[in-house]
């Protein structure tokens, strides 16, 4: 026993050790350059999958390792840990940095709500269209981490509001006179002692003896500890839950920059095919918004059928008026909204500049037009979404946001200075350096791939999946990586998988967006598991969900979003990059072994 506990302390380091051991027979025995960099390939990705070192350690490995066994300079290895990507990222983060610190992504969201209504069905749409749009431009685990409070907030709201109805009747029906008048006063007026404690779920009481005959089938919240006041009560947390960790998911999908997984493919493409110049913000979008979008609707569907059931007379209703859940729901999204104040100055220019920023991106190159990158038409390919990250970027640090004072010895208040819209010290905080350095690994490893001939080796060796339909190969790549991105980070995954897909496509003589733009988009479906992505998590930690809860509605959203990602690839997306023809821009077909 006292063995097996030192192996389980210890468990890391040996599986380090171990790893390096046992694959060590591969390089030694195989002289080839494809066996050792094969061995750099199976070490990096079993250090990703299990987390025996921190993701952007085991990145720096084929920085180590490449030039050790003799397969790249480390001159060279090193200039793949910094690419064009980030720059762009840089560029996008300087403006994720303003959007949160004055506030611009909550007035966003809360506005966005307040437009759609309190319906309970349509509230949670609107909780989901606003978190999936933030998405698109802030990343998915900060999108999750501001939303989240706001619909906890909305939700024991609703729940203290039911339980005063039922109150009131209740002391109505024992001669009591009627507060009803009372409780709409407490709902539009000032915020009372209970709204102070809205975070936390109502405890039953006498009065919900009606409502619950068996008490004891309540369940409690895992981390405060109340026990929910019904089980409808205890479902419609749950549906609020999962409809922000979902949506924060799918949002990411819709642009470039939404998702790193995202730009690692951009990178990748570019790198790999630089005569194809298809792949940029524009159309991005214009292929992945409308899957995004179905994707985002099936899911408010199915999630508001497994935990509410779905009433059409009660969504769709129209001229009635509000039940007190739904002015209380209201009344919290208004104050909540009221607390921002007017829009500030520093918001407006922020607005702006993202404005400025995303017409920018879509304008540059949309593909039926002439887009303003012919001016300069001299220098081919030099200006790209980077270019325009960056611009917008540097101006967070130029422009004012507010003067800087200091009283003088007389007493009085002078101007010495200004303070910009974003500071270094705020762009370090929310710069996410692990992402970087994972993917310049990512890079790393797939220039070692084609350097030593193993991505062409692979190649050869899964030509003879040519012989499957081609719809078949898609699903088979897609489901393979839905589920193993379950169990691994989003980005390694993806960083592992394209130096493979992109030589099989060349194989089998397929046009490689066809393989890796559903593959692409299938690496963010981690929806099973908490410890599947950051947005689950934080989600799993207000203790409403249980993790079968995920597990039941996330094979629901996964099985939606493969399937409209395949629907997309057999219609929309095709015509957009000519799919069924194998590209000028790829390796020749006469230079690549024939299946």
């Amino acid at each position: 026993m006292k063995l097996l506990s030192y192996v389980l302390i210890y468990r890391r380091l040996l599986l380090v050790v171990s790893t390096l051991l046992f694959l060590l027979p591969l390089p030694i025995i195989l002289h080839a350059k494809e066996a050792q960099c094969a061995y750099i390939l199976f070490v990096v990705a079993i250090f990703w999958l299990t987390e025996a070192l921190p993701l952007s350690i085991t990145a720096l490995l084929p920085g180590l390792m490449f030039p050790m066994l003799g397969i790249m300079p480390s001159n060279k290895v090193a200039s793949a840990y910094f690419k064009d990507f980030h720059l762009l990222l840089i560029g996008v983060i300087c403006l994720a940095t303003s959007i949160e610190k004055w506030n611009l992504h909550k007035r966003i969201a809360l506005r966005m709500v307040m437009m759609v209504g309190v319906n309970p069905a349509w509230l949670t749409l609107g909780f989901m269209s606003s978190t999936a749009f933030l998405s698109m431009w802030l990343s998915n685990t900060s999108t999750a981490a501001m939303v989240m409070p706001i619909v906890e907030a909305v939700a024991q709201q609703i729940i203290k509001a039911e339980a005063e109805v039922e109150t009131i009747q209740m002391t109505s029906f024992s001669g009591s006179t009627n507060h009803g008048l009372e409780i709409d006063e407490s709902v539009n007026g000032h915020e009372t002692s209970e709204r102070k404690e809205k975070t936390r779920p109502v405890l039953g009481n006498s009065n919900d003896a009606g409502t619950v005959p068996n008490k004891m089938e309540l369940e409690k919240n895992s981390v405060t500890g109340a026990t929910y006041r019904t089980k409808k009560d205890h479902m419609m947390c749950k549906l609020m839950c999962l409809c922000i960790a979902y949506s924060s998911t799918i949002g990411g999908l819709t642009t470039i920059t939404g998702t790193s997984t995202n730009l690692i493919f951009a990178e990748h493409f570019n790198m790999r095919y630089p005569d194809c110049h298809c792949i940029n913000f524009g159309s991005w979008f214009m292929f992945s918004f409308p899957a995004a979008l179905i994707i985002l609707l099936l899911s408010w569907v199915w999630l508001h059928w497994l935990f509410l059931g779905f009433n059409y007379k009660e969504m769709f209703k129209c001229g009635k008026n509000k039940t007190v859940k739904e002015t209380a729901c209201a009344e919290v999204i208004k104050q909540e909204y009221q607390k921002l104040g007017p829009i500030r100055y520093q918001e407006i220019v922020t607005l702006v500049l993202f404005v400025v920023m995303a017409l920018l991106w879509f304008s540059r190159d949309p593909g039926f037009v002439s887009g303003w990158s012919v001016l300069f038409s001299k220098y081919p390919g030099f200006v790209t979404d980077s270019t325009v990250a960056l611009i917008v970027g540097l101006l967070f640090f130029l422009i004012p946001a507010k003067k800087l004072t200091k009283t003088t010895s007389t007493g009085e208040t002078v101007a010495f200075d200004y303070s910009p819209l974003i500071t270094w010290k705020e762009f370090q905080s929310f710069m996410p350096w692990d992402i970087a350095i994972l993917v310049g690994g990512g890079f790393a490893l797939a220039d070692g791939c084609e350097e030593s001939g193993l991505s062409k080796w692979i190649g050869d060796k899964l030509s003879p999946l040519g012989s499957l339909p081609l719809w078949l190969i898609v699903l088979i790549s897609s489901l393979i990586v839905t589920s193993l991105t379950e169990v691994a980070s989003n980005p390694a995954t993806i960083t592992l998988l394209l130096p493979i897909l992109s030589p099989l496509a060349e194989a089998i003589q397929v046009n490689p967006l066809y393989i890796l733009i559903p593959t692409t988009l299938c690496t963010s479906f981690a929806f099973l598991l908490p410890v599947a992505n950051p947005p689950n998590a934080i989600v799993y930690s207000y203790g409403h969900l249980k993790v079968i809860d995920m597990v039941k509605a996330g094979l629901g959203v996964n099985i939606v979003g493969v399937a409209v990602v395949m629907l997309g690839m057999s219609t929309w997306i095709v015509p957009m990059f000519d799919l069924y023809t194998y590209p000028s821009w790829a390796p020749p077909i006469s230079n690549m072994t024939m299946p």
